[in-house]
């Protein structure tokens, strides 16, 4: 099969579930068995079932609280403030919900891996603006793609906690326009949801393809 190039001078991917394959588990007790421990040596006190019923809590208080269609939360806000209220002693709350929040995604993880496919279609859209639209936390997200040698291939990285709402909102897909300096119309869009990743950039002009078709369409 020849490999077709898209008339595009941009190309916008999802991140998870079409360039990186990823398994977590943020309601396995273990998780929080683990996250628990190490928070004791950070001088917080929670025993696992507390800390797991807090943070599903708190996240869903907390995307209350932003008024939005499609929220999203900061995950390292909602942990510095697990962190304050059961600090035993003072520290700075800010910097252990960063750590937190790592700490959190490390437990909670069972696979991690680039999609090969999709590393292919980088390698052939190599010469266009490339980005990615993620409903994702960055204060872990990016970790990850740098990790897997993603982060620095793209020109834009949108991710859904700096902005505080996401996919489908049509605002999130704006911002990655904005930043590439394209039109709509001169933009692919990629990933392996319907609503997220093909309805809604399609709305706004976008062009868009689920990624099993973009496989079979550009031969990765």
């Amino acid at each position: 099969m020849s490999r077709r190039r898209p008339g595009v001078a941009g190309v916008l991917f999802d991140c998870y579930g079409t360039l990186i394959d990823i398994l977590t588990d943020e309601h396995d007790i273990r998780t929080y068995q683990c996250l628990s421990r190490w928070l004791l040596y950070q001088g917080v006190r929670i025993a696992p079932e507390s800390l797991r019923d807090c943070y599903l809590r708190r996240v869903r208080e907390a995307a209350d609280r932003t008024g939005e269609r499609y929220p999203e939360v900061r995950v390292e806000e909602v942990f510095a403030g697990i962190c304050a209220e059961h600090g035993m002693w003072e520290a700075d709350f800010e910097r252990l919900g960063v750590e937190a929040a790592r700490t959190f995604r490390a437990a909670s993880l069972r696979r991690l891996g680039v999609i090969g496919k999709s590393q292919r279609l980088l390698d052939l859209f190599g010469a266009k603006t490339l980005g990615v639209v993620s409903n994702g936390q960055r204060v872990f997200s990016e970790r990850e793609m740098r990790v897997l040698n993603l982060y620095d291939r793209f020109e834009v990285v949108v991710f859904s906690s700096d902005l505080g709402y996401k996919k489908p909102d049509p605002r999130i897909y704006a911002v990655a326009l904005t930043r590439m300096g394209l039109r709509p119309p001169d933009v692919l869009f990629i990933g392996d949801t319907c609503e997220d990743d093909i309805f809604a950039p399609r709305r706004l002009g976008m062009q868009a393809l689920h990624v099993k078709e973009a496989w079979r369409r550009y031969g990765a």
